[in-house]
């Protein structure tokens, strides 16, 4: 989990690059990509701290969106702050959670 934690940090505030138009990109990759991702957080988070409560699961997790989207605004590296992207992190990291709440209910 610390690794994950640690890659995505990198992913999210490295400088930003030239969009080039590749066979797989469409319009909202960048909403999708935080989705999963966030979404990828959101189920590791959960299932390294189980007895976690749910609030502060959704506190961390939001409190880590919102971190990196101010420090993409002041880092001034060609990423911009935008609150959708926050939107879509608690998207996925629900999303998260509640797969991993499935999967223990389905099979434990």
């Amino acid at each position: 989990m610390p690794i994950y934690w640690a890659f995505l940090t990198y992913m999210l505030l490295k400088p930003g690059q030239e969009n080039h138009e590749y066979w797989f990109m469409f319009n909202g990759i960048d909403k999708a990509l935080h989705v999963s991702i966030f979404a990828m957080l959101g189920f590791s988070l959960i299932s390294a701290f189980p007895k976690i409560k749910f609030s502060y699961f959704f506190q961390i997790v939001l409190i880590y969106a919102f971190l990196t989207e101010i420090l993409q605004e002041e880092m001034n590296m060609g990423r911009s702050m935008e609150s959708l992207d926050i939107v879509a992190d608690m998207v996925g990291c629900l999303l998260g959670y509640y797969i991993y709440k499935g999967l223990i209910n389905r099979f434990f």
